[in-house]
């Protein structure tokens, strides 16, 4: 059975990777649900954070993080809904669910995400996968850091992103982060289960420390002197991304050991930040060269 291809996100006005005028695109970052137990943002409109609160669950739903997420040990599950073809498929590849199911219709499940998302016959409620502290990085990641990348569709693509090249961690800071649930949730397409995100305080002191443990810090700047496949992947190394219309902020470019561009052969010179990313992480991953 095929599955809907993941949402993209609307075009937005600046991308960091490109000169203005020149394309590139940001997600709309609306939130995504109706029912109480939806993420939502803070009073003041800002981003909840990556964990929102220690009682808080989060909303999965779509078939690759639900699936994903009840193969997961590790995330304590709460609430399952599932249409009648949604769960037979379930069964079908998991056998005993970790989890007892409600049937239910999709208008059951329209009611707590909305009429627009793209469900599937799935929701989940559960809660927040742990993060893990900076210091228990591997020696030879490859990881990488968010500098104020807010909107949740962008941010769910870089962590689909980054499970597919075997990233060790995406380091991002408790304000000025969306929620990994819902619209992020979904967009990662299961990866959130695979690559773990790194809450810090201060980005720039977390680069830092990288950096005193032998990390080369690289920056993704369209106007950067370097391109990146002059660059020689080498391990650990953090990938730095900063976001669309700001790029990065200075504090943030002067804890980089190199700042580089993708470097563009056509009429288009910018990327959204998640394409920016995937070609950043597939040239930054080592690998044998024929």
């Amino acid at each position: 059975m095929s599955t809907p291809p993941d949402r993209p996100g609307k075009p937005g006005r600046r991308p960091p990777f490109g000169r203005p005028g020149q394309g590139g695109g940001k997600g709309a970052g609306k939130g995504f649900g109706r029912g109480p137990q939806a993420g939502r943002e803070r009073r003041d409109g800002s981003p909840s954070g990556p964990l929102g609160g220690p009682d808080d669950p989060v909303v999965l739903y779509g078939w690759h993080p639900v699936f994903q997420a009840l193969s997961n040990g590790t995330r304590k599950l709460h609430r399952l809904l599932a249409t009648e073809n949604a769960l037979a498929r379930l069964t079908e590849e998991l056998g005993t669910l970790p989890i007892d199911a409600e049937l239910v219709k999709p208008f059951a499940i329209n009611a707590l995400v909305g009429a627009d998302a793209v469900h599937q016959g799935l929701y989940l409620e559960a809660d927040p996968l742990p993060a893990p502290a900076l210091d228990e990085m591997p020696e030879d990641a490859l990881l990488v850091a968010l500098d104020q990348i807010t909107d949740p569709h962008n941010v769910g693509a870089i962590v689909r992103t980054a499970a597919a090249f075997g990233v060790a961690g995406i380091i991002t800071t408790a304000r000025h982060s969306p929620s990994a649930t819902g619209v992020l949730a979904k967009s990662a397409s299961g990866g959130l289960e695979h690559v773990p995100l790194v809450v810090v305080r201060n980005l720039a002191e977390a680069l830092i420390e990288l950096g005193e443990r032998g990390f080369t810090r690289v920056g993704l700047d369209s106007e950067a002197d370097v391109s990146l496949d002059a660059y020689t992947p080498k391990l650990p190394t953090v990938l730095v991304l900063g976001a669309e219309g700001k790029g990065l902020r200075q504090r943030t470019r002067e804890c980089c050991d190199v700042i580089a561009r993708i470097p563009f052969t056509g009429t288009i010179r910018s990327l959204n930040v998640s394409n920016a990313a995937a070609i950043a992480l597939y040239a930054l991953s080592p690998r044998e060269r024929a």
